[in-house]
């Protein structure tokens, strides 16, 4: 008998659950040119409404984001099997051509507008230039500050994942050792942070909460340096064979708050000799299927699913609503998973 993966069950799964409801938690020149589509806009989702298709505008921060590539992925296939004309776009991490996107999409009078932003501090921005043509927003991923949500109420929601919950896992996965993270039994944690984007929330609250899981445990811990490393693979490896020279086996964790810099951090603790789960921990973010493979073969000590597939299904599901000119609630949210050696073999995608 073939075997599903758990991947593509979960997707087919979501075809369906996209179409019913969604359990929630509620808590310029450019206006110009918004101002100038805006009835055009309202007859477009007036017309899409009662006909059942629409024209959905995606504006992905960075196409080369190992993360938001599977999320993309799904949300097109979503949007699609929905009956909706999907066009999805590449910020290229940066701003300005994100806003660029913006405003092309609001001259062509989409629908929908599901936005994952480049900057998060920029998230008032896009909303100010869109409010006028009174264009439906799904942020996802990147959380802005209730406020820039509230300014835009009824026609602006987030889909994501509380990265607090993300930090949290990361923490205990460490409390679920062997040594509860401290090696050498010193009575002391001693760790290096890879850290993402500074301006991204979910970096903050990874960095912060992963670290307060050890002390809410009471146990002691001391940072030997935080790395800005960007989500990315090749300067978290420069960086943690940098830490590896200077620190040595004083490093007993090594937390990522993704798994691209976690599998950098892997080929520097690898080529320095080290082994995790017997000189060192390593843990990461987002279940990337090489960092799944390496948690079952020993080569992580864990990761944390970060549910592509769920806050797609979510955010196809927000969107319909939209659409159909349903009520949609401010937040949704999609939870985290654990990912250990016991269970990593049905999350490999």
């Amino acid at each position: 008998m073939k075997m599903i993966s758990r991947r593509d069950f979960l997707k087919a799964s979501a075809v369906v659950g996209a179409t019913g409801v969604l359990t929630a938690c509620g808590g310029s020149s450019a206006s110009t040119a918004a101002s100038s589509t805006a009835a055009s806009t309202a007859a477009s989702s007036t017309a899409a409404a009662a006909s059942g298709s629409a024209n959905v505008g995606v504006c992905i921060y960075q196409f080369a984001d190992n993360f938001m590539t599977l999320y993309r992925t799904d949300l097109e296939e979503y949007l699609k099997d929905m009956g909706y004309s999907v066009t999805i776009v590449d910020g290229k991490n940066d701003q300005n051509t994100q806003t660029e996107q913006i405003n092309t999409f609001l001259q062509q009078g989409v629908d929908v507008l599901v936005i994952n932003p480049v900057q998060t501090t920029s998230a008032q921005t896009i909303v100010d230039t869109i409010k006028p043509s009174e264009t439906p927003i799904v942020f996802i991923n990147r959380e802005p500050d209730k406020s820039v949500l509230d300014s835009y109420a009824d026609k602006c929601c987030y889909v994501g994942a509380d990265a607090r919950q993300s930090g949290t896992y990361q923490g205990e996965l460490i409390l679920e050792t062997e040594t509860q993270g401290d090696i050498n039994g010193d009575g002391k944690i001693t760790y290096i942070m890879c850290k993402g984007d500074p301006e991204n929330i979910d970096a903050q609250y990874r960095t912060e909460y992963s670290i307060k899981a050890l002390t809410d445990a009471g146990k002691e811990v001391e940072c030997l340096y935080e790395y800005l490393d960007n989500w990315d693979q090749t300067t978290a490896q420069q960086d943690v064979a940098n830490a590896l020279a200077q620190y040595g086996e004083k490093i007993e964790v090594v937390f990522c708050n993704n798994d691209a810099m976690a599998l950098g951090a892997l080929q520097s603790l690898q080529q320095a000799g080290r082994t995790v789960g017997k000189d060192v921990y390593l843990v990461g973010v987002d279940a990337l299927s090489e960092a799944v493979q390496n948690v079952v073969d020993g080569n992580m000590t864990g990761t944390v699913l970060n549910d592509d597939v769920g806050q797609a299904t979510a955010a196809a599901a927000a969107t319909k609503l939209y659409v159909e000119g349903s009520k949609v609630e401010q937040y949704y949210w999609v939870d985290y998973v654990k990912v250990t050696k016991e269970n990593a073999a049905q999350y490999i995608k």
